[in-house]
């Protein structure tokens, strides 16, 4: 007895740009999404953490005095 071919469905003739335009933007928006809250809370969260860390012991007079001991050169120039 010979194999029955199953029935194979009509291929999409029309529109089918606008489908593949639909189904990429909502995968584009999704991946869009994620990558953004990924990179907030990968990298912002811990160098906005890493920067308040930075400040709570900085004092600004000592870092001054400290680059004059190195030798930088700090001139104002008026006029």
């Amino acid at each position: 007895m010979a194999d029955i071919p199953a029935k194979l469905s009509k291929p999409q003739m029309r529109r089918l740009l606008q489908s593949q335009i639909k189904t990429n933007l909502f995968v584009a928006i999704g991946l869009g999404i994620v990558t953004g809250v990924a990179v907030k809370y990968l990298v912002c969260e811990p160098r906005k953490q890493r920067y308040a860390a930075f400040y709570r012991n900085y004092n600004p007079e000592t870092a001054f005095y400290d680059m004059v001991k190195a030798g930088a050169d700090f001139q104002s120039y008026e006029g």
